[in-house]
């Protein structure tokens, strides 16, 4: 070869090299332009094939599968496989691994089709070549924000909305970028920019940055208008504009600005658009327990059954509770954990029934409930409710449990101060709550929601109940939370709430010796026209109990008995757990010595008949059926109208069936449910 050269002029290497090049150049754009039709027939033919099916549908596996194998440089098979395997997932992995074929169909549709993603039109003609790729890019960024929110990483959530706004997309479909940027704000709003670094750093700047984001939202919608009014039908916008009012009424709710929250709910129940579940929330925090259930009802039935909490049973829970209905409260948290198993909300569910298991005094089932939920690795989707939110439910739940713990030892053996060992089983079981009070009261110091959602009793984004708070706080200083609470009342704009804070100011004040100032405010609660008394029996309960702590710290027995008595009346299960002795009297059939004595070891007032107060009266019936020894049982009150209902359960150790008797005819356990 190098001799060639040598016998060759340059001129002549020269026109070689040219046409050699020529001939490449030529051959490489018949070959690109060759590839180019094919590239477009197999797009073509993937385009056909697509349609009829949708990327929601069970076909779309297989589908995406074909897609991939026709051209799996274009988009479309990676959309079909990501928007799969997010409809079937149920946990962290399960969105973590839609996320690369999500990423991988943006990436392709941005870089093959920039030009439709910025195209504007508002002559049909230009735009509806442009408007499937505009339309698979806001289903393909969703599913992808979906996936980035469900596996807790806010900043690419954040940085995958800017991304799209960058296109200007003159109508956004399913992405709502703006929608999601306040919304994801509002998520983590207790957190600051040293955290995330798309928030400020307060909880007062974070929520008005993602008010900005929704009133920019809807200047967007008002500014395209020039675009789309000719492309699609009149009023199209009020669809668009009722999205962002949904999240407006989020952040009013959760700032108690009550008349702007109920003007845009007002707007989107008029608009057919009302989500019944916020709407329930808001109505709870506002004191309107009847009016929360008929919503959380019509919920219910509009759930779409995808894999996430359902927000309206865990709340129906707590309604159930504030009406003395803990059974059915525990019945429903227990068919939630039937219907949907371990997937997203299993654990909420637990936490739940364990509540409603609390307030029905079936201390060891609710024990065992909550320790699941607590061993639940739960998925928070779609719901600013978080894992803080989670972790203090479960905290203050185990807290309260304890605290039955060492009542239950008190209220089985009444004269436990004079037994080594109760005194025992009692000193190890403080130990534990002091623990467990040290651990919860740790993490609320360190939380900086605890005004706007702890010491307002009700708040859109709390998780427990307001009884539960009394136990958070009842240890620690009365004056603080004395001032703290009246500090509320005045402030409060809820008039069905301001009984509440009362309640909460009379047992502080109780704790301080205080006992004509709490009566008097006691007095002035249970003439509040705004009690409902179906809705409201456990503040109603509450109210009765510290009237009759309020008589024994005064040495009132009379009057100690008679609100003891009304406590029993109005929710019996509180009974074991308050340190008073409920008078009853009993009627018995038949008989077992050895279970009456361990029932009158119980703490009740069985010696009341030279008091002027009004006495229960348990019925009990002593049954045997070969074998089986059973007792009947139910409890009246002293016109004979039915507190317990009549039931029965069998036993075989008399001493622990006298126990459980005892417990029985405070209704708890039972029916719809078992000690």
């Amino acid at each position: 070869m190098s001799a060639f050269f040598k016998t060759k002029s340059p001129q002549r290497v020269l026109s070689l090299w040219t046409m050699a090049l020529l001939l490449f150049v030529q051959m490489s754009t018949v070959f690109a332009q060759s590839k180019a039709i094919s590239k477009a027939a197999q797009r073509y033919e993937i385009e056909a094939k697509r349609m009829g099916v949708d990327a929601a549908s069970n076909d779309a596996l297989p589908r995406s599968r074909e897609f991939l194998r026709i051209d799996s440089s274009y988009y479309v098979g990676w959309f079909f496989e990501g928007i799969y395997k997010l409809n079937h997932a149920a946990d962290y992995l399960g969105f973590k691994n839609a996320i690369a074929p999500l990423e991988r169909a943006l990436f392709l549709l941005e870089r093959d089709y920039p030009k439709e993603l910025r195209t504007h039109s508002k002559d049909v003609q230009q735009y509806f070549p442009v408007y499937s790729f505009q339309v698979d890019y806001s289903r393909i960024g969703a599913a992808l924000r979906e996936c980035y929110a469900n596996t807790e990483q806010p900043e690419k959530v954040i940085s995958l909305m800017r991304r799209s706004i960058r296109w200007q997309f003159q109508r956004e479909y399913y992405m709502d970028a703006y929608n999601y940027l306040a919304w994801t704000t509002h998520r983590y709003r207790f957190k600051t920019s040293k955290q995330y670094s798309f928030l400020k750093n307060s909880i007062d700047e974070n929520e008005q940055l993602a008010m900005r984001y929704l009133d920019t939202a809807l200047s967007n919608i008002q500014r395209n208008k020039k675009y789309n009014e000719g492309l699609f039908q009149p009023g199209y916008e009020r669809a668009d504009q009722l999205g962002v009012y949904h999240y407006k009424c989020i952040l009013y709710s959760y700032a108690f600005t009550i008349d702007s929250a109920e003007k845009y709910y007002g707007i989107m129940r008029n608009n057919n658009a009302l989500p019944h579940n916020n709407y329930a929330n808001f109505k709870a925090v506002c004191g309107h327990f009847r009016e929360a259930e008929k919503e959380y009802q019509i919920a219910s039935g509009q759930e779409s059954g995808d894999k996430r909490l359902q927000e309206w049973a865990y709340f129906s829970s707590i309604i159930h509770i504030g009406k003395g209905q803990a059974k059915q409260g525990a019945d429903l948290s227990e068919n939630m954990i039937k219907g949907f198993g371990s997937s997203p909300g299993f654990g909420w569910y637990h936490i739940a029934l364990s509540r409603a298991l609390t307030y029905d005094g079936q201390v060891t089932a609710a024990q065992k409930a909550v320790e699941k939920a607590a061993n639940f690795k739960e998925v928070h989707i779609g719901t600013t409710l978080g894992q803080s939110h989670y972790d203090f439910s479960v905290q203050l739940l185990q807290l309260i449990q304890k605290e039955q713990q060492i009542a239950m030892q008190k209220f089985e053996h009444k004269d436990w101060w004079y037994s080594p060992k109760q005194l025992g089983i009692i000193a190890q079981s403080t130990a534990e709550r002091l623990m467990q009070q040290y651990l919860i009261i740790n993490q609320f110091a360190q939380n900086p929601e605890r005004d706007r959602v702890v010491y307002t009793l009700f708040s859109t984004e709390s998780t427990v109940s307001w009884d539960e708070i009394w136990y958070l706080i009842k240890d620690f200083s009365s004056a603080f939370f004395v001032k703290r609470f009246e500090k509320e009342l005045k402030e409060n704009k809820r008039k069905p709430i301001n009984k509440y804070f009362k309640l909460f100011i009379a047992r502080l004040k109780i704790k301080q010796g205080k006992f004509n100032e709490a009566r008097a405010l006691l007095n002035d609660i249970i003439q509040d026209p705004t009690i409902d008394s179906e809705y409201e029996k456990l503040f109603m309960a509450r109210c009765f109990q510290a009237f009759a702590e309020c008589a024994l710290g005064e040495k009132d027995m009379n009057s100690a008995q008679k609100w003891t008595y009304q406590l029993l009346k109005t929710y019996p299960q509180l009974i074991p757990f308050s340190q008073l002795k409920a008078p009853i009297q009993l009627s018995i059939k038949g008989s077992d010595p050895a279970v009456i004595k361990a029932l009158k070891k119980c703490n009740f007032d069985f010696d009341n008949t030279n008091t002027k107060a009004d006495a229960a009266r348990a019925q009990i019936n002593f049954l045997k059926k070969g074998d089986k020894q059973t007792i009947q049982y139910c409890l009246l009150d002293s016109k004979g109208k039915i507190i317990v209902p009549e039931q029965s359960f069998t036993y075989k150790i008399a001493e622990k069936a006298g126990i459980e008797l005892a417990y029985r005819i405070c209704g708890i356990g039972g029916k719809m449910g078992t000690k």
